[in-house]
């Protein structure tokens, strides 16, 4: 019976085969959702990239930053916008178009922090940056797939990661307060971009199993945040490599 619900044996009605072993709903609607939270991440990306690439071109916009006596202050509350923009975006992340409305502003907050970052590291560090990132988190979400279809579960990752996610901001902390030289920065970037790609892996098999289809923004939010720390954590690990 379990095998005709879900298409092993050719249903019409399934049309899809199971997407890990004793799944019990149905495969069509969470390749729905999924396609759905993939759209969603695309546009960000989409947005990311455009509004990092005005930044980037457009001179006047670094050098405002840089020469006027509040572009420091403005640009400590452009990184802040986004993460108090979250609070409200969690909680209405269920309620269209609110929902909607709040991640375009997490976005494009988030994106024009990341393209003034990207404004003062050379070309050469961000194109190896965004190829690498492209690289590893297709082959995670790839190996996630995989793994889930053959019976893996990565949920225990979770405790771990959260724990490596606060040791990761206290050594930050301590960066900012006693800078310890490009060693460091260098050790401080790998070590968040072996937990951002744990990350990816992670919120990859809680799309596939646990996220509701109600929770595609957040689900979204999870995904380009662990994609977007991931490429400045290699920005970081190459630019203190030069």
């Amino acid at each position: 019976m379990f095998n005709k619900a879900f298409g092993k044996s050719g249903d019409v009605e399934a049309g899809a085969r199971a997407m890990y072993p004793m799944m019990l709903e149905s495969p069509e609607l969470r390749w729905g959702f999924i396609r759905k939270v993939y759209s969603i991440v695309a546009l960000q990306l989409l947005l990311t990239v455009i509004v990092g690439a005005v930044v980037v071109t457009v001179h006047p916009i670094a050098t405002f930053f840089v020469t006027t006596p509040g572009g420091l202050a403005l640009y400590i509350i452009l990184i802040i916008t986004p993460f108090i923009t979250l609070c409200p975006l969690y909680y209405y992340h269920q309620k269209h178009p609110v929902n909607y409305l709040l991640l375009g502003i997490f976005t494009v907050t988030l994106a024009f922090a990341i393209g003034l970052t990207c404004a003062f590291t050379s070309g050469k560090v961000i194109l190896e940056a965004a190829i690498l990132t492209a690289v590893v988190v297709v082959s995670l979400t790839l190996y996630t797939f995989w793994a889930a279809k053959r019976g893996h579960d990565f949920s225990f990752l979770g405790p771990f990661l959260f724990g490596a996610l606060i040791v990761l901001m206290v050594f930050g902390l301590i960066q900012i307060l006693f800078p310890l030289g490009k060693i460091s920065v260098m050790i401080y970037g790998c070590l968040a971009s072996i937990i951002f790609c744990g990350y990816i892996v992670y919120d990859t098999d809680n799309l596939i199993k646990r996220f509701s289809y109600d929770d595609y923004i957040w689900a979204a939010v999870s995904l380009y945040l662990d994609i977007i720390n991931l490429f400045l954590s290699l920005v970081t690990v190459l630019r203190a490599s030069e």
